[in-house]
């Protein structure tokens, strides 16, 4: 009997982790994956979380929304997952998460951006939201690339590329938001599909309307395309995006087209704190990356912020019911020192969100890997940039029209 019940006091914690790791989401997949099992080695190696090992139940959604929805209630009836990490895809999200929130499981949204994701179950018709994330959602990426390329780098005429996939459209719509509060029209909006390889026609439109810089919203083979059906009509103009023009699968395929493109970054691989540092050793030990460059870096240290932001609640609650842990998420009463961040009370009832528009910098492509755009951030890139109050990271966000 002794040794039964020493067997189950030492179950091990399942953690679902959820994401692609294989098609042209993968190089996000695999990197958050990846910065997940580092950080849960740490814990485990530490110790654990209430004597138990972290175990991570890994599934690849294939950026399938029917096959997130496969997934979610696998891990949650047969896995018996306490909570899962993951989501890249914003439509994955939406079709998947539904099935935690019934469950009472959390879910940390690590790369997902759209701006809804966090917001599909509202007070309300639902008392309590098991949904979080510590991804820079859209509502604050989209206005700093409008700031990029009108306020800072002066273009009055900028064109909108963006895919057909939930994350492209409501990206573009929160662009479009972003540029009206600036009193600018895109003078060209245009849109593919996954796996396009032609972007000329779109291009030529842009072109023709005067375009002196595109924006874009959309994932890294597709990015690609665009950057190499520019060097393919001569024509070159400023990319700014958000922050999948960091993706490995962009730089690679775009080569020299991809060169100076610019996007929102919560995280760039610079080894400029000792936190950051263990992290980037840590994981180019473990995962051996090409030209020892993390495919998707933002992927990656969100991936492992998640894992100690959880770790943290469930240890506070001293429970892996769902229900403890969403409370004691709403109200960590511990820091958690992330890559990312340092995590102060990151969420509360009402707000699930654990990064401000004050946090993400821009980073831009040079010689086949992501740096700071800015010298000043460069600089200031060992000061760790913490939550915004809620009164001023609303000031940051662009007026609604």
């Amino acid at each position: 009997m002794l040794t039964t019940g020493l067997a189950f006091a030492a179950e091990p914690i399942k953690v679902g982790v959820t994401g692609p790791y294989t098609g042209g989401s993968s190089s996000m997949g695999v990197s958050m994956r990846d910065g997940v099992k580092l950080a849960i080695t740490e814990i485990n190696k530490a110790g654990g979380v209430l004597g138990r090992q972290l175990q991570a139940v890994e599934r690849d959604d294939e950026a399938k929304n029917e096959r997130g929805v496969q997934i979610a209630q696998e891990l949650i009836n047969k896995e018996k997952v306490v909570a899962t990490l993951g989501f890249i895809n914003t439509g994955v999200a939406l079709a998947s998460q539904r099935f935690y929130q019934e469950a009472k499981i959390p879910v940390f949204n690590n790369v997902a951006t759209g701006s809804i994701v966090t917001q599909q179950f509202k007070a309300p018709e639902f008392p309590d939201n098991y949904i979080f994330r510590n991804a820079a959602h859209d509502s604050i990426q989209a206005p700093m690339i409008v700031e990029e390329a009108i306020g800072r780098r002066g273009f009055k005429k900028v064109a909108i590329l963006a895919d057909s996939t939930n994350y492209g459209q409501l990206g573009r719509e929160d662009l479009e938001k972003a540029l009206t509060a600036k009193g600018v029209k895109a003078v060209a909006v245009e849109k593919f599909n996954i796996k396009d390889v032609d972007m000329t026609a779109q291009l030529l439109k842009a072109k023709e309307a005067g375009a002196e810089a595109i924006l874009t919203y959309a994932i890294g083979p597709e990015l690609a395309q665009i950057a190499n059906g520019m060097t393919k009509l001569g024509w070159k103009v400023p990319m700014v995006g958000s922050w999948t023009l960091s993706m490995a699968n962009f730089i690679d395929n775009a080569g020299p087209g991809g060169e100076g493109a610019r996007m929102p970054q919560t995280f760039i691989q610079e080894a400029n704190t000792v936190k950051r540092k263990a992290f980037i050793d840590g994981y180019l030990k473990t995962f051996k990356p090409k030209n020892n460059r993390i495919d998707s870096p933002v992927s990656a240290a969100q991936g492992y912020d998640s894992v100690y932001l959880l770790a943290a609640a469930i240890k506070q609650a001293g429970s892996t019911d769902g229900v403890k842990i969403r409370e004691a998420l709403e109200n960590l009463q511990t820091k958690v020192e992330g890559v990312v961040t340092t995590y102060d009370k990151p969420f509360t009832h009402d707000d699930h969100e654990a990064i401000t528009a004050n946090i993400p910098v821009f980073g831009e492509v040079k010689g086949s890997r992501v740096v700071y755009a800015y010298e000043e951030d460069s600089k200031k890139g060992s000061d760790i940039r913490t939550k915004a109050a809620k009164k001023e990271a609303a000031a940051k966000q662009p007026a609604k029209k």
